[in-house]
């Protein structure tokens, strides 16, 4: 015979205002299996928790049922005060009659009765509970970085730093991301190569951070604590452990027509080349697509015609015998224990991105068709030292200093036609930064700035605007561009002043327009690999946006930076280093504990159909081949893999032969609950 305590919590006077606790107390002590029943002001506190633990010794309880709160605030407190008393803590449940109850409905009669009835079906259910252990896992104490831009890096080193083994894979040649292409930094307009270089050369120099750039994860098998990826080392041409860097290859390459992608198309480069003078690692890499050697080896193959040795200056400028044109890509595994995705963001290509054309026919606002239209990225290169310029802020089309500039704010951000209903978080403040940056450059020179509204919720970040404004003299105009388009040489902006209620126009010699963040292209293929979500946009989802706002539905999969939303250098820098504190926490231990309300399946009744299979969305399920004592399969079924498994329980619901129940929840389990409702 069950022996039932149940424990009224009067939740100060959220549960009380309306439900009489003391009655529910009084009307459960009469159910059969309870041999105590008491109510009390606030069941969560020291001496609540107390009442319970003395009550399990008294009465010798083999299950305890709080009524009190969601079980989501304090399940895991009630059932730890239990475990402290000797009782198994899957032996607990909590009947939530606050939100449930108390908080939905008036105090009437009628509101206690049902306050009455949920505490009735959870004991009924309680009744049904067996006794559960936690899953013990064991964890490789490794984490994989996908990303190798400074979310990535702090993460890396923040986790290398507390003595655990680190993984980078960087899809580009080099570390840096687009923090390496900028020019200077808000609010404090620090030169961006200064701050983030040193965390590159730290991040490839230390010991405990193995690299992979220009490679990509090919597939991630396995769940949390044990987790195996395979990463796909691209075919690199040159060999980094030989190569000097010496930069020979590339003064002798005879293909310099490929746009350059670090300065985004404003200039050209060979096919043998390092992104960015300050890349790590500073050994080159050989363009396939535009390498002569390769174009004639494609060509030849496509005709059937035998491969021949076309060009090859490089190789044989190379005096460490670095290059080699025979290597292709290269299938790496690693075993890793938690995985952050740090994958960064792209602008959103006003030129590409429209299915049909928008303004002037060339995209929107002409950007594409006009050399002089440029984005925020491309004015960070003219602007930066390293840039194609030199730091001269240049128009592209004819080398000379724009006298008069007018940047747009929210292009394609909060725009429901372009599907990009989002603020962008950043482009008001990097706006008030080229501004700056212009008037730093071009003295006397006009600035022109179209915006809807000004967000600027960071520290120091609105006197950062209002220095733009006030001090560096940029013209403000709150209101949005209908056209561009070139008339007598100069760019016609065309426009309205909301607030003085008139029209505007601007003749200009540079355009810029502040573009939307994008997540990186091929994120949605990532995050099927890595069997997470992703929203509308594309940004990967969190487990919870407030309570765990780093971590991802599958365990061991964390977030940082751009790759879940829009953020500027400061919120992705906290925001790695908050994920680097879950890595290490998950690594603090040789094995972990996981929740054991994990699915099961009964393999003697199991039809091996794998709909549950396909229901699951962490890949939980497995194949298990049933075998005669000679070692013939005799069929095939499914088996939960519980350091996987979710305890979401969609294979129970979808297994047409009924084989699959969720600890916890069994049908035994749900049909007393639902009974006890009729007595």
């Amino acid at each position: 015979m069950a022996r039932i305590g149940v424990f009224v919590c009067h939740c100060g006077e959220n549960i009380a205002r309306t439900v009489d606790c003391a009655a529910v107390a009084g009307s459960v002590a009469d159910h059969p299996s309870v041999v105590c029943s008491v109510d009390y002001k606030y069941m969560c506190s020291d001496p609540g928790q107390n009442l319970v633990k003395d009550a399990i010794t008294e009465h010798g309880l083999d299950g305890v049922v709080v009524a009190a709160c969601s079980p989501h605030m304090h399940l895991k407190t009630f059932r730890r005060a239990a475990s402290n008393a000797g009782l198994n803590a899957y032996l607990v449940e909590m009947a939530n009659i606050r939100e449930q109850c108390a908080w939905i409905h008036p105090r009437t009669p009628e509101t206690t009765v049902k306050a009455t009835d949920l505490v009735r079906a959870m004991v009924e259910k309680v009744k049904q509970n067996v006794p559960l252990e936690p899953i013990r896992i064991p964890v490789t104490p490794t984490a994989l970085v996908i990303g190798g831009g400074i979310a990535g890096i702090q993460a890396a080193l923040d986790i290398a730093e507390a003595g655990r083994d680190v993984i980078i894979v960087e899809k580009e040649p080099s570390l840096g991301g687009h923090m390496s292409q900028l020019s200077e930094t808000f609010p404090t307009l620090d030169c961006s190569q200064c701050i983030l270089t040193p965390r590159m050369v730290d991040a490839y120099q230390h010991p405990r951070i193995k690299l992979y750039t220009y490679s990509e994860v090919e597939k991630l098998e396995g769940y949390i604590g044990n987790f195996e990826v395979t990463i796909r080392k691209k075919g690199r041409s040159v060999d980094i452990d030989t190569c000097t860097g010496c930069g020979a290859c590339m003064e002798v390459c005879p293909s310099k027509k490929a746009l350059d992608e670090f300065d985004m198309g404003l200039r050209t480069r060979t096919a043998v080349y390092t992104p960015f003078p300050q890349a790590v690692p500073n050994k080159p890499v050989i363009d396939r697509e535009h390498c002569l050697h390769y174009k004639a080896e494609a060509r030849a193959i496509a005709r059937g015609k035998p491969v021949k040795a076309v060009c090859q200056k490089c190789a044989k400028a190379c005096a460490a015998d670095a290059i080699s044109f025979d290597g292709g890509d290269e299938l790496i595994k690693e075993k890793v224990g938690a995985v952050v995705v740090a994958t960064g963001f792209q602008l959103y290509s006003v030129a590409k991105d429209q299915p049909e054309p928008y303004l002037e026919g060339y995209g929107e606002y002409g950007y594409g068709a006009d050399p002089d239209i440029v984005d925020g990225l491309q004015f960070e290169r003219l602007a930066s030292a390293s840039g194609p310029t030199g730091g001269k802020i240049l128009c592209p089309s004819n080398g000379q200093a724009p006298k008069t500039i007018v940047f747009i704010q929210c292009t394609g951000s909060r725009d429901p036609a372009k599907g990009i209903e989002y603020c962008s978080g950043v482009c008001c403040m990097y706006t008030a930064k080229h501004a700056m940056l212009y008037q730093h450059s071009v003295h006397g020179g006009r600035a022109v700035v179209f915006y809807m509204d000004i967000r600027a919720t960071g520290k120091g970040y609105d006197a950062f605007t209002r220095r733009a404004a006030e001090e560096s003299g940029a013209e403000y105009v709150r209101g949005r561009v209908s056209a561009i388009y070139r008339a007598d040489g100069k760019l016609v902006v065309k426009g309205v002043d909301t607030l003085g209620g008139e029209p505007m126009t601007v003749q200009a010699d540079m355009v810029v327009l502040a573009t939307a963040i994008r997540p990186q292209p091929g994120i949605k293929e990532l995050a099927q690999k890595l069997s997470i979500s992703y929203d509308q946009h594309g940004f990967l989802n969190e487990a919870h946006p407030k309570l765990r706002p780093v971590e991802t539905n599958t365990a061991g999969i964390f977030l940082a930076g751009c790759s879940q939303a829009p953020r500027d250098i400061p919120d992705s820098v906290a925001m790695a280093s908050a994920t680097a504190a879950k890595v290490l926490a998950l690594f603090s231990r040789s094995e972990m504990e996981r929740e054991p309300q994990v699915a099961k399946v009964d393999q003697a009744t199991c039809s091996g159909c794998f709909h549950c299979e396909r229901a699951c969305a962490y890949g939980a399920v497995e194949h298990l081949e049933v075998k005669d004592r000679r070692g013939n399969v005799l069929r095939v079924v499914a088996q939960i893999n519980p350091g996987v498994c979710q305890g979401c329980g969609t294979c129970a619901a979808n297994c047409p032969s009924k084989s699959i129940e969720l600890d916890g929840f069994t049908d035994a389990q749900v049909f007393a609950s639902i009974q006890a409702l009729s007595l």
